[in-house]
């Protein structure tokens, strides 16, 4: 069995990447009492390039690097999209404030992130 030990930077995209991607698809959805689409959809997107940005998937496990900036960019949409669409007033923007700064770290661990 081929185990590889992940940095400390890794570890953070695990727990930033999750934590945006949980946030979106189940947290919200919790608070609003309904089921949001784009939400859900954000999601499992982050989810989804958590598996293709550590997993040996076959479609993507040799270019590493497609995976790492489509995952930047997803993430600076995700943040783009809130800008313009997203609740700001407080207290009920909280949560949203509390995920870009999430998702901010997230693009930073990305970043300088060698995988």
């Amino acid at each position: 069995m081929n185990t590889k030990k992940l940095s400390g930077v890794q570890i953070g995209i695990l727990i930033l990447g999750a934590a945006t991607g949980l946030i979106h698809l189940v947290l919200l959805s919790l608070l609003m009492g309904k089921l949001d689409v784009l939400f859900t959809l954000n999601g499992l997107g982050y989810l989804a390039f958590l598996a293709a940005y550590f997993l040996p998937l076959p479609i993507v496990k040799d270019q590493p690097r497609l995976v790492k900036w489509a995952f930047i960019l997803f993430t600076l949409v995700t943040i783009i999209a809130w800008v313009f669409m997203g609740e700001k007033s407080l207290p009920a923007a909280a949560l949203g404030y509390i995920t870009k700064l999430i998702e901010i770290g997230l693009i930073a661990c990305l970043w300088v992130d060698r995988h």
